[in-house]
């Protein structure tokens, strides 16, 4: 079946905040959710539900664990049991719930800038101490690559005067766009174990790998759930997933956390139920709609829209942004935009996010606030139609011109 994800919809008459937070004049390319309507199914699951017409309080069904569990082990060989999955509200949630729930006031939380802002603040809400270990990017001409220093991984546990107790970890990673190999995630989680860390794996993004049929210049992309590695790891991992990204659902506040331990998923319920940390009726719906393979063909021409997409900004940037370098994202519909050469040489007065807001009228995302590195870089979301993408770039060209 066709599907045109080419068609602009507007979205200035809806209370989206992605189109709403900037004035009617700025093209908005930040908030990490995608221009595209949900998949035919899911829409067709919600509007039953609607037409029923009751929404009273509901809990997840046994049908709806069974097909996270089917979906784990179809994707990845992971096998999970039904009983190891439980619905939250959304990721952020789920990973401060584990930090509360495997960490004691005064002990280290683990993070790998620059990285998705709420990563950043864990650390003040669960009254931790954060510990950085910064990734290490590497450049080629226009391109940026982003990989583990393993001997700064190595220093920042247990450093800052406290005992690391959990490592949270991004992957697909958010903004560089990184897909961790398995020896990059067995190696990390290795440090892990020796360390007595447990580590909570935000895998959002984990089914939108890019490249003609999942494969890039690097060869083979897979994601790889880090708890699938082995049993040892996986009895010390909360590993958290949702629809929200990949089937542009996030407004349903719905997701999953995966736990195999049972003693850790006893706790983790009980932090759950202290936070209040209910979902909602209709995102569980929109989740049994997305999960259950109905919309597996939409997703695979989704992965093929924004594989182009991805390429027609890579060239862009290359071609018409001398001075700014750029991420090739393995996964995710985020760009990674390093603009510091432009800043030094006087081409963009303040940060990169000011002046492509008041000088090109297009809203990215502030590199600062992912982090360590983050300085005098952009994030751009190119989950949209590529008319939309297309003149948000020339306007960028006509500010740097």
């Amino acid at each position: 079946m066709p599907y045109d994800f080419s068609r602009v919809l507007d979205r200035r008459g809806t209370n989206s905040a992605k189109w709403k937070f900037y004035g009617p004049d700025i093209l908005p390319l930040w908030v990490a959710d995608m221009d595209f309507p949900a998949p035919e199914p899911v829409q067709e699951a919600l509007r039953r539900a609607v037409e029923h017409g009751i929404f009273g309080y509901e809990f997840p069904t046994k049908e709806l664990r069974e097909t996270i569990a089917a979906r784990m082990n179809r994707l990845y060989g992971w096998q999970i049991s039904p009983e190891m999955v439980i619905a939250i509200p959304g990721v952020i949630a789920g990973f401060n719930a584990a930090a509360r729930t495997v960490c004691t006031a005064g002990q280290g939380i683990l993070v790998q800038p620059p990285v998705y802002p709420p990563f950043l603040s864990v650390h003040d809400n669960c009254a931790l101490v954060r510990q950085d270990a910064p990734l290490m990017m590497t450049a080629e001409d226009a391109s940026m690559r982003y990989g583990v220093d393993f001997d700064v991984f190595e220093r920042a546990v247990n450093s800052g005067g406290a005992q690391t107790g959990m490592f949270l970890l991004c992957n697909p990673h958010n903004p560089t766009g990184q897909v961790y190999s398995r020896d990059d995630l067995v190696r990390m989680a290795e440090i892990c174990l020796r360390n007595n860390i447990f580590i909570c794996s935000d895998e959002i993004h984990s089914e939108l790998l890019l490249g003609s049929l999942s494969t890039s210049a690097q060869g083979a992309i897979q994601h790889i759930p880090v708890a699938s590695l082995d049993p040892e790891i996986a009895d010390r991992t909360i590993t958290l997933i949702a629809p929200s990204k990949t089937f542009n659902v996030a407004g349903l506040c719905c997701a999953f956390a995966i736990i195999p331990n049972p003693d850790l998923l006893r706790r983790y319920k009980r932090t759950a139920e202290q936070m209040a940390m209910d979902v909602s009726s209709l995102g569980m719906v929109a989740a049994q709609a997305a999960f259950s393979g109905a919309c597996d063909d939409w997703l695979r021409a989704l992965r093929v829209y924004l594989t182009g997409n991805r390429d027609f900004l890579v060239e862009y940037v290359k071609r018409e942004f001398n001075g700014i370098r750029i991420t090739v994202p393995d996964a995710t519909y985020l760009a990674w935009l390093d603009c510091n050469e432009l800043v030094r040489s006087g081409r963009i007065n303040g940060t990169p996010h000011e002046f492509f807001l008041k000088q090109a009228k297009v809203a990215l995302n502030e590199g600062k606030e992912f982090g360590i590195g983050g300085e005098g870089f952009v994030r751009l979301n190119f989950g949209c139609p590529r008319k939309t993408l297309e003149d948000a770039l020339e306007r960028m060209k006509a500010a740097l011109a």
